[in-house]
């Protein structure tokens, strides 16, 4: 069998975060030169590593500076008006659009279907206008081409382009500028052709989710149109993270040259290929080495699945089931995880290889290792298994809502209470402490010291802005998950594992590979030493079990809600723990609820049903006088607003700054009654808020939530923000909150 080897992206933020840096050097002091030869070296780097490793067909395109959402609104011409007149250069009001200006809005951020991935939403209206700007493309390809490599330029698809875009106009629906989009693709393909390009991929994850049977009409008359043109390359359609379904057999009876299918999500599609003759003249290019997990291939099952779709297709391309861009680069450099544990691991670079391998193995019948894959994890706690095992409703179950209100009453809040989300600034000294005390130029002690050194200052910085709800700041965690998983049996944690989640910011995922204990409490001297500085209410902060579970790699032998309960046992402990040390309000975050929503209207109650039940076991212990918090973020709520409610919190925060409150209107629709804090802060943006901005985002938050039910706080946690940006926001959060309680 004459097969060939590709991937569909690959990370673009480099081994060692090299992009983060530059970026962030730029927007420091503007020296484009510098961040350019940086992005260019990347590139270089990435082309002839996949070239030397062996891939047949390398993709392009997929280096972006922040987001290839946002690289799209970029090639097709809709930047928005107020970006247009700042009058910065083309790459100041492309950060623009991502990060803000003064008094100006960044495009609202969001996720990308159900990953941890972020992208900037494209706003449309009726008098939108494509107007092609295919420079980026172009140059990237004369760069790859001075390497002696020859690239297939990937681009968001139009469909998914415009059913991921937001309208800015009432009564109008973004895909109703379908026609004209398509016209501005024609004039891509046709001048990608005049540049000697073979192959173009479109992606088209959108196809993954429910479609209506106009939105499939627009699938088909958009690649009837676009394959048919006499200058274009050949057409290759991706679509990734689930069955495509109805939208399959409509997208391959198009005269397009091939399909990318993720056979891993989705092992279900090798059936439907061979019940479709027109697959039999086409490229087919099978996801069978997952992109979204870190764990080898079990080369025995994609080899028969490749042999299985041999027969059935055109030609048959072995690649990655996704972008590479969801996991790490290299696990060879992690020399200091348990060898158990990384001889079942593959990073970008080990996937790649058995991209390759598997290719070899068809084409040239060499054998391979069938038996590689995860196997039985590591550790094996009968004690957890048995724990799960003897859950009972009622461990699910809090005293009912009013009860609970009555008795929080005694904590003596007013009316628009304020704070933030948990996480203060991590400035260069903690992250200094922490490096020291990771090379051992510290002791244990003197870190201890330096964090409550600065929980003190945090503290006494709240009180004097005058905020309601205090927290801790957070000094001593490296991250949300993180700082949670190095204390948990059961998972492991990476030295370089860096994955981008949006822009300069980069998470390193911890590996959850076997049953999850929490051998010790985890935050409660934390917690209790910052309750003594204050006689003002300061909160507990845990990361929920969803976000535990979406914000790792986690294992794939057993059902997720098994592995939800066993993190939401462990953190039920800690609940107890934080409530016998005097601790009145905990927050329990669940950021990622949202994001583990499956893709499809059909599986996404069984998913609401177990998640939100994984919360409660976690929040269940706590007695009626204690506040139990929550936190998501990211808008798009509406499919989650029976989950929300479900959650039980005393009070949810989330994400509402870049939505203008949008979910507030969902809320009230299904008669929400316990509090709610929608952000009015955006901190994903350098600029500092206003006080008549702030007031007006309150007061738009009045118009449909009671004042008693209403709280003001940020949309997210200040980690990521500088002392300069973050007291005058809070000021001014403050000033506004206190302005408008004078009208109540």
């Amino acid at each position: 069998m004459n097969t060939t080897t590709t991937v569909l992206g690959y990370p673009r933020i480099g081994p060692r975060r090299e992009l983060k840096h530059a970026l962030e050097h730029y927007w420091a002091d503007g020296d484009a030169a510098q961040l350019e030869a940086e992005a260019r070296r990347l590139r270089a780097e990435t082309w002839l590593d996949l070239k030397a490793r062996g891939l047949d067909t390398i993709p392009g395109n997929t280096f972006s500076y922040y987001d290839q959402m946002l690289d799209q609104v970029h090639l097709l011409g809709v930047v928005p008006d107020r970006f247009r007149a700042l009058g910065l250069s083309d790459l100041d009001t492309y950060f623009a659009m991502a990060r803000g200006r003064d008094g100006v809005a960044p495009l609202e951020l969001t996720k990308w279907f159900d990953t941890n991935y972020h992208y900037l939403v494209p706003e449309l209206d009726r008098d939108t206008r494509f107007h092609l700007n295919p420079d980026k493309i172009l140059t990237e390809l004369t760069e790859a081409r001075e390497h002696g490599v020859d690239l297939r330029p990937v681009v968001i698809g139009p469909l998914t382009f415009l059913l991921l875009s937001k309208s800015t106009s009432p009564d109008f629906e973004p895909l109703s500028l379908l026609n004209h989009l398509v016209d501005a693709y024609a004039d891509l393909l046709a001048q990608l052709d005049a540049a000697g390009v073979d192959w173009v991929q479109l992606d088209e994850p959108a196809l993954v989710q429910d479609r209506t049977p106009a939105e499939l009409d627009a699938l088909r008359r958009t690649y009837d149109k676009l394959a048919t043109l006499t200058e274009r390359p050949r057409l290759l359609v991706a679509t990734y993270f689930g069955d495509p379904g109805p939208a399959l057999p409509v997208l391959v009876s198009t005269p397009i040259d091939g399909v990318a299918l993720d056979l891993v999500s989705a092992p279900g599609l090798v059936e439907q290929i061979a019940a479709l003759p027109s697959l039999q003249r086409k490229t087919v290019v099978a996801g069978v080495v997952d992109g979204r997990n870190v764990w080898r291939t079990a080369l025995g099952d994609a080899l028969s699945t490749c042999a299985t779709l041999s027969g059935s297709v055109g030609r048959l391309e072995i690649s990655t089931s996704c972008s590479l861009l969801h996991i790490p680069y290299d696990v060879e450099v992690e020399d200091e995880l348990d060898p158990r544990v990384r001889e079942r691991l593959a990073f970008a670079r080990q996937k790649v290889d058995e991209v390759v391998l598997l290719g070899r193995a068809l084409s040239e019948s060499i054998v391979v290792d069938a038996g590689n894959t995860a196997g039985r994890l590591i550790n094996d706690e009968q004690a957890v298994r048995d724990r799960v095992a003897a859950i009972q409703t009622g461990d699910r179950q809090r005293a009912p809502y009013d009860e609970r209100r009555t008795a929080q009453e005694s904590i003596g809040l007013p009316k628009l209470a304020t704070t933030t989300i948990g996480s203060f600034p991590q400035t260069v000294e903690i992250r200094r402490a922490r490096a020291d005390l990771r090379t051992g130029r510290i002791d244990q002690a003197t870190y201890d010291e330096r964090m409550r050194s600065e929980i003190a200052e945090v503290i006494a910085r709240q009180e004097d802005i005058g905020l309601d709800v205090l927290v801790h700041g957070e000094p001593e965690r490296n991250d949300m998950v993180q700082y949670f998983a190095e204390q948990l049996d059961g998972y492991a944690t990476t030295k370089l594992g860096w994955v981008q989640s949006y822009g300069s910011r980069c998470v390193r995922p911890p590996i959850l590979y076997g049953d999850v204990s929490r051998p010790n409490p985890m935050t409660v001297r934390w917690a209790s030493y910052a309750q003594s500085l204050t006689s003002k209410p300061v909160k507990g902060m845990l990361t929920g079990p969803v976000t535990m579970l979406a914000w790792s790699f986690v294992r794939d032998d057993q059902p997720l809600q098994v592995t939800a309960d066993q993190v939401a046992l462990a953190l039920r402990d800690e609940v107890a723990d934080l409530v016998a040390a005097g601790i009145r309000i905990i927050q329990v975050d669940e950021p990622a609820l949202r994001e583990l929503l499956p893709l499809r209207e059909a599986d996404r109650k069984a998913y609401l049903d177990w998640s939100v039940g994984a919360f409660r076991l976690a929040t269940g212990g706590a007695p009626a006088a204690v506040q139990v918090h929550t936190h998501l973020c990211y808008s798009e709520f509406g499919a989650v607003i029976a989950g929300i409610d479900g959650l039980d919190a005393d009070v949810t925060t989330i994400e509402a700054a870049r939505s203008r409150m949008e979910v507030l209107a969902d809320l009230a629709a299904v008669g929400f009654r316990r509090g709610v804090g929608p952000g009015v802060y955006d901190i994903h943006s350098p600029r500092v808020p206003g006080t008549e901005e702030l007031i007006a985002l309150i007061q738009a938050a009045l118009a449909s939530t009671p004042a008693d039910q209403l709280w003001i706080n940020p949309d997210c946690g200040l980690k990521t923000r500088t002392y300069a940006e973050v007291d005058p926001a809070l000021r001014n959060l403050t000033k506004a909150t206190q302005q408008v309680r004078t009208t109540l």
